[in-house]
């Protein structure tokens, strides 16, 4: 591609670099010049203007978005229209983004004006939400180098996992005084967000015996717990219930703030996730990453959840105690 500014004698077919104020409006960048064009900006009284020339071999900017975009979407996924150089990967409906990371940049180091931004891996998405954006910085490339990042991406780098979990069960915990089912409102809101029916809400005592009971009663493909009283250790109540009902834990404890206190293990088949208090409120916490992925069908193991940690210090809770600084007294903390 050749770039720079031309006479208006050699302009026709060239694609406008800035846009020019003619006697009619403005021609905007990114226009291929016609004949009538070369005859407005004539009319402008200028003689000269900064376009793009395509050389033979070049693919123009849409083409080459177009093109990178086909390989790198995946199932789950659609483009969207080309336009000034950048084409869009959107979900076609709830589920979480599973990608190619290697692929991924291998893509943005073919060449500086190919660029390629995701959202996070593993990202929850809604139906319309952008997974993805390609955009060809330059008005052409060689084909050849659009070629070569095609490679790069190979196929379907990029698509949504979708919701394979159908049905919930949400189990409450109550002790006198307590948040009673406080919580259930933003719980059922998570699920109907991933297509997942909560089939039923059982609350019982914080004991051990009756949430034994609830556990082992459970038909749904997901058994949520959320209890009265937080989780304090592996022996606590409601993880004691679940290898009480048959069940196992499969990890206690998580690097994502708010979320440390969640707990996550298996009946049969069926998942089950201890809940953290904080998932109460709708705001996002750790519960949020597990329970997508769980629900999209896409394992979570103890070591999943330890890699969390980087990038799980989700927000600052202004009511936890900070830590003195030194020299004060704990009365001046």
């Amino acid at each position: 591609m050749r770039f720079g500014p031309v006479p208006l004698s050699a302009a026709l077919g060239a694609t406008l670099a800035h846009s020019v104020a003619v006697e009619q409006g403005r021609l905007r960048k990114g226009r291929v010049l016609t004949q009538e064009d070369i005859a407005a900006l004539e009319g402008a009284g200028i003689e000269e203007v900064i376009v793009a020339r395509l050389d033979p071999g070049d693919i123009d900017e849409n083409a080459g978005a177009a093109r990178l975009a086909e390989s790198l979407c995946g199932s789950g996924l659609r483009m969207s229209k080309p336009f000034t150089g950048r084409v869009n990967l959107l979900a076609d409906g709830p589920g979480v983004v599973v990608m190619d990371r290697a692929a991924l940049e291998a893509v943005n180091a073919v060449d500086p004006m190919i660029t390629l931004a995701t959202v996070p891996p593993y990202q929850q998405m809604g139906e319309n939400g952008m997974v993805a954006t390609i955009k060809i910085i330059s008005y052409a490339l060689p084909e050849s180098t659009v070629a070569a990042a095609c490679t790069a991406a190979g196929e379907g780098a990029l698509r949504l996992a979708p919701p394979v979990l159908r049905d919930a069960t949400l189990i409450i915990t109550d002790v006198p005084g307590g948040a009673g089912d406080k919580g259930r409102a933003a719980v059922e809101g998570r699920l109907t967000a991933l297509n997942v029916t909560l089939r039923d809400v059982v609350t019982v005592p914080h004991r051990s015996a009756p949430l034994t009971e609830a556990i082992a009663a459970a038909e749904t493909d997901l058994v949520l717990i959320l209890t009265a009283s937080a989780t304090s250790d592996i022996n606590d109540v409601a993880p004691s219930a679940l290898r009480a009902a048959g069940g196992e834990v499969t990890r206690f404890g998580m690097p994502v703030d708010p979320g440390n206190l969640l707990f996550l293990g298996q009946l049969g088949a069926r998942a089950v996730i201890g809940l953290p208090g904080c998932a109460r409120s709708p705001a996002l916490n750790g519960a949020d990453w597990v329970l997508s992925r769980l629900v999209c069908g896409i394992p979570v193991t103890s070591a999943d959840i330890a890699a969390m940690g980087v990038g799980g210090l989700l927000k600052e809770i202004p009511t936890r105690p900070q830590p003195r600084s030194p020299g004060k007294s704990a009365g001046n903390g």
